[in-house]
């Protein structure tokens, strides 16, 4: 559960990233020519697949899940900052 929650949090940060990035173009890339006998390697992309489905997400909605905590995350900072600096609460 963790696991996939950190994968999926990465998942947004490449997404969000530019598309020149070398990181983003890594999550594109395909390797070229044949692999040995035997079960296929997992990708990092067909995980981050597996782990959309787990969660009933598509690779679109786990993105927009992502941006809404985003920006829950950032109200709740805000709030403490605004709290902190009018001096009716703690820093946290």
């Amino acid at each position: 559960m963790v696991l996939q929650q950190n994968r999926l949090r990465w998942y947004g940060h490449v997404l969000r990233k530019e598309d020149t990035d070398w990181v983003k173009k890594c999550m594109e890339y395909e390797v070229k020519g044949s692999r040995p006998r035997g079960r296929p390697k997992r990708t990092w992309r067909g995980v981050v697949q597996i782990d959309c489905q787990t969660r009933k997400l598509t690779m679109d909605g786990a993105m927009d899940r992502m941006e809404e905590a985003y920006k829950g995350w950032m109200m709740i900072r805000i709030d403490e900052w605004v709290n902190v600096s009018s001096g009716t609460g703690s820093p946290g």
